[in-house]
Formats: C-alpha cells, sequence, structure tokens
C-alpha cells in the first residue's frame, strides 16, 4: 500500500461501513469506489485490492488503539485503575470508528491471518496489557495469572466484542454507558 495523499485517508474510512455491512467477500471494488468517491483506478493504484482496503481499516484501528492504550498505561493510580482506564479507551476507540470496528468483528479472521496486522496487535494491545498485568501483581491491584498474553488476548477480545455489540451495533450506546459493566467484568476476572 502506498502513502495516501491528503484527505483520502478519510474517503477510504468511508469503505468500513460497506464492508461492516456485507463483508468483504460480497465486496467489490466498484462499490468501495461509488461509497467513497474515489475512482476505482485511483484505489488500484494506493491499494492492491479490496484486502489491502480492509488491512487498511485495520491499521487504522488499531492505531487508535495503540494510543488509546498507551494514554492510558499513562494515567495514574494502581494497575487496576490503569486497566479501568484501557478498557474505557478501547470502547471509546469503537465508539469513535463503529463501522471499521464492526468491519474488523466481521472480518477478523481474515485480519488474524496477516503478520503485519497481527504484529501490530501485539505491539499495540496485548504487549502493553501483558506488562499491566504483571505490574498490577506488583502492586497488589490485580492477581497472579498463568498465562498474562493469554489474559490479555481474552481481555482485548472480550471489550471488542462486547463493545461493538453494545455501541457500534443493534441499539446503540455510548461508551460510558457500557464501560461500567465491561470494566467490572475484566476487574473481577482479574482483581486481587
Amino acid at each position: 500500500m502506498r502513502t495516501l495523499p491528503e484527505g483520502m485517508r478519510e474517503k477510504v474510512l468511508a469503505a468500513a461501513e460497506l464492508i461492516a455491512d456485507h463483508g468483504l467477500d460480497a465486496t467489490k471494488m466498484e462499490d468501495i469506489a461509488a461509497t467513497t468517491g474515489v475512482p476505482k483506478a485511483t484505489l488500484y493504484y494506493y491499494f492492491e485490492g479490496k484486502e489491502d482496503i480492509l488491512a487498511f481499516l485495520f491499521t487504522e484501528i488499531l492505531d487508535e488503539v495503540g494510543r488509546a492504550v498507551d494514554n492510558a498505561m499513562r494515567t495514574n493510580g494502581t494497575a487496576a485503575d490503569r486497566l479501568r482506564a484501557v478498557v474505557v479507551a478501547q470502547l471509546r476507540v469503537v465508539e469513535a470508528y463503529p463501522a471499521a470496528s464492526r468491519a474488523l468483528q466481521f472480518d477478523l479472521g481474515r485480519a488474524a491471518r496477516t503478520p503485519l496486522i497481527d504484529e501490530q496487535v501485539e505491539s499495540a494491545y496485548r504487549r502493553p496489557l501483558r506488562r499491566l498485568l504483571e505490574e498490577g501483581v506488583d502492586d497488589g491491584s490485580l492477581r497472579p495469572v498463568e498465562h498474562p498474553g493469554l489474559v490479555a488476548t481474552a481481555v482485548l477480545g472480550a471489550v471488542a466484542t462486547a463493545g461493538i455489540n453494545a455501541i457500534a451495533a443493534g441499539p446503540r450506546r455510548s461508551a460510558d454507558e457500557v464501560a461500567g459493566d465491561i470494566v467490572a467484568l475484566v476487574i473481577d476476572g482479574v482483581g486481587a
């Protein structure tokens, strides 16, 4: 994928709604061109195909999640407090990018097979959360878990799935409305 010119990022993000509603397999480049207002030839200049556009959407979401998690990790308090902040931050990304979040969930299996996406998930979420789980044991706010990486993946999946279903799909609620329940589940699951 080539670097997108100014203003094209937002246009391509509009393809998320189309992909979220129909899935990547049922979406054609012509559909993406019509939805985004970007000519098909231009799309092919910047992207190899619709899979590349899906990877772009995932990268955009994961960049946002990475920034949100990083900011949440920098807050004051115990590891449990920062874990709460991470969960809320992730929910706010779902709230800010509902269509791209739904597209991610719809084609998650395809995304997980992409090594670049998997490494981005690792650096944006799993690695920081593993560190946070270990810090929680040290400060006494979280209990030890045998497999922090697995728990980090479970938290990522639980928050993403619950957030997408509560915020981005169906009757929409705000991140703040659903955060309490999801935070309680996560903290009670790993709380000291």
